[in-house]
């Protein structure tokens, strides 16, 4: 099965009347990633510095996502762009997505603020965070001068995106990747110019630039994992430092890379994925075609592959945030589903056709 045939986009209006476009895709405990940086719903699922993230995440998780106001298949005619709108919008894509239980939090780039803003807000609501080349202060919050010139010049750039001249655009690109091959490079120029106007990008950089939430950090409550790259230009290792000592019990993992975005080839890649799952204990999805496990529920599969891990009732219920009341409930109705009487019997059956923790 393809990543795009599991994937499904979908509209909800903000409580400002502004369209915003959220997709799901993928199975097993829900992650949601806060909008980042310039995407697309559907250009990603064919882009080469994209896909592997959102092939990676709808292995593991059901994986939500949604491109941010003034972005992608979202509305573009947009006025509020302050920090509080943008968790409002994340809140709004997660009511529409039927969240009624706990879920995990996924902050890359900027999208880190949003999250740390919004697990202040609700921290009943979110069981963990993983923020990947975050900060908390954006390039014109952190009392730097040197990165404040380079902020204004790339701001003054943004206006002359619409060029046929790429190399406007290259030098943001270059920031975000510049490990990057020649197709990527490419790709990641051409989606500057298709995801937004030159008008709302210098609108959408300097929101970001002006965000500061490094108040909020002692506040956090939920278990969260940072992941940052050496080299990154984008957000200084410095301020994955920051939310490390600032946020209490937060793990951190520095990886050799330079670049922001991490890229499917490099070995950081392969580390990320290895610190993701190890952290957030995501799961494989079961094997497609068996009739047995087609009839589940979403919920049902989800217990099904913790229970194949060999976790009690209480450590699935908190790995799905539900109650070991509901926990036995899943397990009654996936029993008689597969034709089997005990937790032995439901591994085996999983485990002989083809799935293992």
């Amino acid at each position: 099965m393809t990543l795009r045939s599991r994937h499904t986009v979908r509209y909800v209006r903000a409580s400002d009347g502004v369209r915003l476009a959220w997709a799901e895709s993928g199975a097993g405990p829900p992650l949601v990633k806060a909008a980042t940086w310039l995407t697309h719903l559907e250009y990603d699922l064919d882009s080469p510095v994209w896909k592997h993230w959102t092939e990676f995440f709808s292995t593991h998780f059901r994986y939500l996502r949604y491109d941010e106001r003034g972005c992608g298949m979202s509305d573009w005619d947009i006025r509020d762009l302050s920090l509080d709108r943008r968790v409002a919008d994340l809140e709004t894509v997660i009511d529409a997505a039927g969240l009624t239980e706990r879920f995990a939090l996924l902050g890359i780039s900027h999208g880190a603020c949003v999250c740390i803003a919004y697990a202040v807000r609700h921290p009943d609501r979110v069981s963990q965070i993983v923020l990947c080349g975050g900060y908390a202060r954006g390039a014109l919050a952190r009392d730097d001068a040197t990165s404040a010139r380079v902020y204004d010049a790339i701001l003054n750039l943004t206006e002359l995106w619409g060029s046929d001249n790429a190399a406007f655009r290259q030098v943001f690109t270059s920031r975000f990747i510049p490990e990057g091959t020649e197709p990527q490079l490419h790709w990641f120029n051409d989606l500057c110019r298709k995801t937004t106007s030159p008008q709302l990008a210098g609108a959408l950089l300097r929101a970001r630039a002006m965000t500061d939430v490094s108040a909020l950090l002692k506040a956090v409550r939920s278990p969260t994992l940072i992941v940052h790259a050496r080299h990154d230009e984008i957000a200084p290792i410095a301020e994955g430092r920051l939310l490390a000592s600032e946020i209490d019990g937060a793990q951190f993992v520095e990886l050799d890379s330079h670049n922001h975005v991490l890229l499917e080839p490099e070995p950081a890649w392969r580390r990320f994925k290895e610190a993701v799952l190890e952290f957030a204990g995501g799961t494989r999805a079961l094997p497609a075609g068996e009739p047995a496990f087609e009839s589940l529920s979403r919920r049902e599969r989800e217990t099904l592959v913790l229970l194949a891990e060999g976790l009690s009732n209480a450590e699935i219920a908190e790995r799905l945030g539900i109650s070991e009341k509901t926990v036995r409930n899943h397990l009654s109705h996936l029993f008689d589903k597969l034709g089997v009487w005990s937790r032995a019997q439901a591994i085996v059956f999983a485990r002989d056709r083809g799935f293992r923790a």
